[in-house]
């Protein structure tokens, strides 16, 4: 963690990349390029956990254990221990820019190691909320896992049913939950966590929908408010209750071979440890509310006239 290293931004890589085309230089050059800081790996660290909003207390060990290092890394992150081991081992070395000359040939001036930790959370952000999670969910494991899957830092537990109700009309209890209608399983539990909330500050259930038939994007749904909503394809809902982290619960509508797929999922990213306990505690809770959600509203559906 003491060791010295000078992160950059992979936009601002791409950058260079791409001014080198049409670079004029005499013979070869090594050019070295990093950002404006210069941090310690315990440095970087820190500077994460802070655009996460978690505290985190490092504590150094005298030798480096790259095998050991790297079993515990496949445990807790998304990189896979092989890889880790690489990773580790490599951290011994330095990587500080020592030949300046690159100001010499470029014009580019990287972000500094805060505003590139930022913009790749932000990126992040972007690429997450475009992904087909059943898609990568098949991709990854044919088995579903206990707890859902993973991905990055995030959770995600996902079901999905085949029905031959159509769209327009499967999208119809979709459109119009939560507020009187409630949530169409275990509504008492929900309502139970709202006055859980409510206890530790929170906004609970007090919030009613404008509109019984309509939604929009900005929009308040009991806890929840609408992110991302596409008629008869796609509702989004942010959590803004009180959580050791951040959630989503997504519905989503396809047409597969003359019939209709939806996919309902929940997703989280949890704020460290209490964020994780939080999940794991909770997800057989969880399961079992929104598997039984997910037949409820097929069976409204199917109900509608």
């Amino acid at each position: 963690v003491y060791v010295k290293t000078q992160p950059i931004l992979i936009n601002d890589l791409l950058e260079y990349l791409r001014q080198s085309i049409e670079l004029n230089v005499e013979g070869n050059k090594i050019f070295e390029i990093g950002s404006e800081d210069v941090v310690t790996y315990g440095d970087l660290m820190q500077i994460y956990a802070e655009h996460r909003g978690l505290k985190r207390y490092i504590i150094p060990v005298p030798v480096l254990t790259p095998w050991l290092s790297s079993l515990w890394l496949g445990l807790v992150t998304p990189v896979y221990a092989r890889i880790g081991r690489k990773i580790i081992d490599s951290l011994k070395y330095p990587t500080v820019v020592k030949d300046h000359s690159v100001n010499e040939y470029f014009k580019i001036k990287p972000k500094n190691v805060s505003e590139a930790v930022k913009i790749a959370l932000s990126d992040e952000e972007k690429r997450f909320s475009q992904n087909e999670w059943q898609q990568s969910l098949s991709s990854t494991n044919t088995l579903k896992s206990w707890g859902g899957k993973k991905f990055g830092s995030r959770i995600v537990d996902s079901y999905s049913l085949t029905t031959d109700i159509a769209k327009d009309k499967l999208f119809l209890p979709i459109k119009r939950i939560g507020g009187k209608t409630g949530w169409y399983y275990g509504t008492w539990l929900w309502k139970l966590r709202g006055y859980i909330d409510i206890a530790f500050g929170g906004v609970g259930m007090r919030r009613a929908r404008s509109d019984y038939n309509e939604i929009r994007v900005g929009d308040i749904i009991d806890w929840w408010r609408v992110e991302d909503y596409r008629d008869n394809e796609l509702l989004r809902l942010f959590a803004e209750m009180k959580l050791p982290g951040r959630a989503w619960l997504e519905f989503k509508l396809k047409e597969k071979d003359g019939k209709t797929l939806i996919e309902q999922t929940a997703i989280f990213d949890p704020l460290g440890l209490s964020g994780l306990l939080y999940w794991y505690i909770l997800y057989p809770v969880h399961s079992i509310i929104f598997s039984g959600m997910l037949r409820k509203i097929v069976e409204t559906a199917g109900k509608e006239k």
